[in-house]
């Protein structure tokens, strides 16, 4: 079963929230967060990427980074940019894009959860971008970025959440530099609460949508304040984090292509022959990109000529939830045997485009030389996802990519 509570939400006041809210941390170059705000004093990103309030070239891992951070929070908090909840709530937090809405509640997850495999994982963690959050999370005393969770849909615990936020005035309801709407419900009915964390125990398993790095982070500050308090409360906020957990049948997810700087010494004829020992491959004829329509296709961008490929049967191993993913077919079939990336996580031959950039991204970076092929994948599916976690399997890296980000600054919980 899930286990859910609400918290006492530390979060911007009414008039200031918009500017308050600021992408993920993660998202961006600190270069990058650095322009993003330089017209915004009060970005939650002076807050998340600290190193911003110092001069460029500072090390964003020094200390005083971290403790710069805790600042600037306690210092909003002061001026009144921070209100906090006086009683615990629930939140719901909808996100719209191109006119379509996701919605999700906003509350702590249990480390035990995490611990005990009822919040299940489908990717690895790298240890320094751990310790990076785990740092920040100490430091600040307070869980700063929600962690993305999902779940196999409730209709009826899902008609009472649609039924609280369509009865009820939104606290923030606002729409980002990005054209995403952000908008917040607080749940503050001791009944209604009861009832949605009752409804939640009836779940199996929560699932880790987005955010590995950021929850195992969260997970050990809190197993690190057990260790500094062994009389703890079970009760204690640490040993609870911040999450929005959304439906799965609310999620969007985007392709997440690939393209690679070289032919790996082929000519472009011995390449498409090596291509179609295990490919189907057809000139694409239709105007634009080639946007794959179903599972184990792929549009692939070469000497300005789209190409659809289509894996043959034989290749497909349908028996096995990783083997069978389009991601996995595409690396094990053509990127390692005929382009040699063995590791795509390590290989600085080939990069990786979020499907939010589109496929005219491909097309750039290939004619302008930088890069030699691209291939534009199918989306890998939410249930795909979830039969992996089940399994206790992980995917292959850079499978997923969610639309649209979670801002931070919106909701904090604090850790005592």
């Amino acid at each position: 079963m899930a286990t859910i509570r609400p918290f006492k939400a530390v979060r911007p006041n009414e008039k200031v929230a918009d500017k308050v809210a600021a992408l993920p941390y993660d998202v961006m170059s600190s270069m990058e967060a650095r322009e993003m705000t330089k017209d915004n004093p009060i970005s939650f990103l002076y807050i998340d990427r600290a190193e911003i309030n110092f001069e460029p070239g500072v090390n964003i891992y020094d200390d005083k980074v971290y403790k710069m951070a805790r600042q600037v929070y306690e210092d909003r908090k002061a001026d009144g940019t921070f209100i906090q909840d006086c009683e615990p709530c629930l939140y719901i937090y909808r996100q719209t894009m191109d006119g379509r809405s996701q919605l999700g509640l906003v509350a702590c997850a249990s480390i035990d959860d995490y611990i005990n495999n009822h919040i299940k994982k489908h990717e690895l963690t790298r240890e320094e971008k751990e310790q990076d959050r785990i740092k920040h999370v100490d430091n600040v005393n307070a869980n700063t970025g929600p962690i993305f969770l999902t779940y196999r849909h409730m209709d009826e615990l899902s008609k009472v959440i649609k039924n609280w936020a369509g009865g009820h005035k939104p606290v923030y309801d606002f729409v980002a530099e990005d054209n995403i709407g952000h908008t917040v419900w607080v749940i503050d009915d001791k009944e209604t609460i009861d009832a949605i964390v009752e409804s939640f125990k009836n779940i199996p398993s929560l699932y880790m949508a987005d955010g590995h790095h950021r929850n195992a982070s969260a997970v050990k500050v809190g197993l690190r304040r057990r260790e500094e308090n062994p009389g703890y409360s079970p009760e204690a906020e640490f040993n609870y984090y911040l999450s929005v957990i959304f439906p799965d049948n609310e999620l969007y997810i985007m392709d997440y292509n690939r393209i690679v700087k070289d032919l790996n010494g082929n000519s472009k004829e011995e390449f498409l022959n090596k291509v179609s020992e295990k490919f189907t491959v057809t000139e694409y004829q239709s105007e634009g990109p080639c946007h794959p329509q179903k599972a184990h296709t792929f549009g692939m961008y070469l000497d300005k000529k789209w190409y659809l490929l289509e894996a043959k049967e034989e290749y497909i191993n349908k028996n096995d939830v990783v083997a069978s993913l389009d991601v996995s077919i595409l690396q094990n079939e053509l990127l390692n045997p005929v382009l040699g990336i063995e590791d795509p996580r390590t290989d600085n031959r080939i990069d990786f485009v979020g499907g939010l950039r589109g496929l005219k991204e491909l097309e750039k970076r290939v004619d302008s030389g930088e890069m030699t092929v691209a291939f534009a994948m199918y989306p890998t599916t939410i249930e795909e996802l979830m039969n992996i976690a089940d399994a206790d399997k992980l995917m292959p890296p850079k499978s997923t990519w969610f639309e649209p980000k979670l801002r931070s600054g919106l909701l904090i919980h604090e850790l005592d």
